[in-house]
């Protein structure tokens, strides 16, 4: 018996209004989800807990079975490791966006640069800033780097004491909550100084050496020649670099195999997935970054899914789609890209599988409803079925159907996956 478990992300949203009171997922179509649905159990799952809106690597920490807010965890060490920086414990590790500040220093006038920043601007970008500033407020080193369009990973290298992850974000759309990552939404769309959280002397210097890392790549990126291209094509500056959820500590996880004694492997191609599986012992199928025809990833992704299931007994497929239009309120497409994904992978890789040989979850990471533009605490839909699973009185896979499942309601993403490793040792 073998494990397929698919994370959608940002797949869960809420009732919108010009879908006839349906979310995104009601409106899709759904073929196959729903005949999973009909097949197998269903039900909700809070991936991080009630009243908390999580980021997606809290939220995968989660659902993979650890506990976030036992284990340090942070987006920053996550998108570090992910991305092939060479981080250290000691060391301050920073997700990173591109945005675009406004003439006045201060107001946020789009947080992802319009979401049209190329890789190669983007590269481009970052490297301007590694040749050109210069931390001096104490003897460091840094790196960044493009990781995916307007999304960066920063390393702080320290040559003498320990930085600290323990200060705030200067991204101000999430917050940290126990130092855990969270979306705030109720946040001023401006740019914020980095403080310290404790008292101590590490996050004080670490703090300053955000601020001044902020201040100098600012004024490298306002005058860099990308940026005035593309104010000539009517697009919006990168001009700024928003952190958040710093982490000076390398995340130790205990290694799924040895926990349940199955093999994993991790089709994934954003690289805090990529960065949560290398750390938690997966082997890692290389894809390229998510291209602009959906239906093409999904069907390259199920013939990388093809070529490995004879190797590993557990499968960990993430799929990005659903959750951009979520980000930018755009239901139509996000209801789309959810039928796509049941068409173009959900839909082939049924026809090659057998239900009797293997266990197949579907659910997300967590919730981007389109009338928020952001994360939100609602639970997600959740199925399981094949194996010795029998079907519920659940017809669709839906928020709503999945609400009357079986399963219940998960209090917390930790108790899926001893569940799943259930299932799958029969």
């Amino acid at each position: 018996m073998k494990l397929i478990y698919i994370i959608i992300d940002g797949m869960g949203d809420v009732p919108v209004e010009e879908l006839g009171g349906k979310t995104p997922l009601e409106a899709a179509e759904t073929p196959y989800m729903d005949s999973l649905a009909k097949d197998g159990k269903t039900g909700l799952m809070y991936t991080v807990g009630k009243s908390i809106a999580p980021e997606s690597d809290v939220a995968v920490v989660s659902i993979l079975g650890y506990d976030p807010f036992k284990y340090h965890v942070s987006r920053g060490a996550l998108e570090s490791v992910g991305a092939g920086l060479n981080m250290r414990d000691g060391d301050l590790a920073l997700r990173c966006n591109f945005g675009t500040l406004a003439a006045d220093g201060r107001a946020i006038v789009d947080r992802r640069a319009g979401r049209d920043l190329a890789q190669e601007e983007a590269d481009e970008l970052a490297e301007a800033v590694n040749g050109q500033v210069q931390l001096e407020l104490y003897p460091v080193g840094f790196q960044i780097k493009s990781t995916a369009t307007y999304r960066a990973a920063l390393v702080i290298r320290s040559e003498g004491n320990r930085l600290s992850g323990n200060v705030s974000n200067t991204d101000p759309a999430y917050k940290r909550i126990d130092g855990v990552g969270a979306a705030d939404l109720e946040a001023e769309m401006v740019l914020k100084s980095c403080e310290p959280l404790d008292e101590s002397e590490e996050a004080r210097i670490s703090a300053g050496l955000v601020n001044e890392f902020t201040r100098k790549a600012m004024g490298v990126l306002e005058q860099h020649e990308v940026n005035s291209r593309r104010v000539k094509e009517g697009k919006l500056k990168a001009n700024v670099l928003l952190s958040r959820d710093a982490g000076s500590m390398v995340p130790k996880f205990p290694s799924l195999s040895e926990l349940y004694g199955l093999s994993f492997v991790c089709l994934a191609d954003m690289n805090v997935e990529r960065g949560i599986s290398r750390l938690a012992g997966m082997s890692l199928v290389d894809l390229p970054l998510p291209s602009e025809s959906l239906e093409k990833d999904c069907e390259l992704r199920v013939k990388k899914l093809f070529e490995v299931l004879p190797s590993y007994d557990c499968f960990y497929i993430h799929l990005k789609g659903p959750d951009i239009p979520g980000h930018d309120g755009d239901f139509e497409l996000k209801s789309r890209l959810i039928a796509i994904i049941d068409e173009y992978f959900v839909g082939e890789m049924l026809k090659q599988i057998s239900l009797d040989d293997h266990v197949v979850c579907i659910t997300a990471d967590h919730a981007t409803p389109c009338k928020l533009k952001a994360h939100s605490d609602d639970p997600v839909p959740l199925l399981i079925a094949g194996g010795k699973l029998q079907g519920d009185r659940v017809q669709r896979f839906s928020e709503k159907e999945c609400r009357m499942g079986e399963l219940g309601v998960l209090s917390m993403g930790t108790e899926l996956m001893p569940r799943l490793v259930k299932y799958v040792k029969g």
